[in-house]
């Protein structure tokens, strides 16, 4: 367990904290004018090692060779050279500081976006340590500037839960809201786990298995990797905890990412000496696609049911619309996959940002 404190005064400014692994989501905009919840679960921490926040600066003015230096191998919008190692929190955790109105963000909406940076000042010496983000279309997070703050330690660290226990408890998320909408935590995971499929596909279409892998994954990539008359596909399958492992004709295996360590599982089986390409998915995602979703918790009811009357029980919710990955975090996990070189990849990119009308209705 840890807790931060000010690198100025060493005021305390989180509560007690253990680490998990930073959610795809962690930088996602969702929608238009969406009301957003709290992005970290309370009692929770994860650090971005990329450079994240202002200023930013355009790829077309860094110089040749810079850009591969800082890990991206294709352009995107813009790259961060704000510091690496920002630590993502709950607000709830949060305390010892007080917000700096006028650095709500230029462009914020609804709330503050943290645009211009550390927006939060330690109250007990004034310095800048934290950015408050809750505008609309954003998850409400806080995020700890490293410069700024100081991790200490607070107790022992709790054990990461084995993948038994894991299988057990079965912390999923449901691939649907409450209103029938496609959950935006699943569109960020398909989206990061969908790069690593396309940077493996060495341009060839890739065929995936029926059902709900299908549902969320086929229709991008067949408009992705389209199909050539000739050209074998490539064969993704599920492998992972509690499953049989995979056979030997799978080029690419979709597996979990542990929810605290961030590690994908492992191993999956060797084919003709080699292992299959692995494809990590959030725990959270993969578990719903591999077992499905549990059974709806019982309603109270009063009266009795009719001997003549068949029951009806409520189905989980399911999206009456063609699920897309988030686009922004396919574009930003893929631009940083050396396979992005190819110049296959980077013409997807390249359409993605110039919006051709071949990717539209893929994301």
């Amino acid at each position: 367990m840890f807790l931060f404190v000010c690198a100025g005064c060493e005021a305390e400014l989180t509560a007690p904290l253990h680490r998990v692994e930073l959610p795809d989501h962690a930088h996602q905009g969702y929608g238009n004018g969406v009301s957003m919840p709290v992005l970290m679960d309370e009692g929770t921490f994860a650090v971005d090692p990329l450079p994240s926040g202002p200023p930013w600066r355009r790829w077309e003015d860094l110089p040749e060779g810079e850009t591969e230096a800082l890990g991206w191998y294709a352009p995107v919008w813009g790259i961060s050279y704000g510091p690496p190692g920002a630590v993502l929190i709950a607000p709830g955790d949060s305390w010892g500081t007080a917000l700096v109105p006028e650095r709500r963000g230029e462009g914020s909406c609804c709330g503050i976006n943290g645009a211009d940076g550390p927006n939060l000042a330690c109250l007990a010496c004034g310095a800048l340590v934290a950015t408050r983000i809750d505008d609309c279309s954003l998850w409400q997070a806080v995020w700890l500037d490293p410069n700024a703050v100081r991790r200490v330690a607070a107790g022992p660290p709790p054990e990461p839960l084995t993948w038994e226990a894991l299988l057990a408890e079965r912390r999923i998320v449901p691939p649907a809201d409450q209103l029938g909408h496609w959950s935006p935590v699943w569109e960020a995971a398909v989206g990061a786990a969908l790069a690593h499929v396309v940077a493996a596909s060495e341009g060839r279409p890739v065929d995936v298995p029926e059902g709900r892998v299908a549902e969320v994954f086929r229709h991008t990539l067949d408009g992705l990797l389209p199909r050539v008359q000739g050209a074998r596909a490539k064969r993704m399958v599920l492998a992972g905890p509690g499953l049989p492992a995979p056979d030997g004709s799978a080029d690419l295996v979709l597996v979990p990412r542990h929810p605290e360590t961030g590690e994908a599982w492992g191993p999956a089986r060797v084919r003709d000496g080699r292992r299959p390409v692995v494809v990590p998915l959030a725990a959270a995602v993969w578990l719903c696609l591999a077992f499905g979703e549990p059974p709806p918790l019982p309603l109270p009811a009063s009266g009795r049911l009719a001997r003549d009357v068949l029951r009806d029980e409520p189905l989980p919710l399911r999206p009456n619309w063609i699920f897309r990955p988030d686009g922004a975090i396919f574009a930003r996990t893929l631009a940083r996959q050396p396979e992005a070189r190819d110049p296959r990849l980077r013409d997807v990119l390249d359409g993605l940002r110039h919006r051709r009308p071949r990717y539209q209705g893929l994301f």
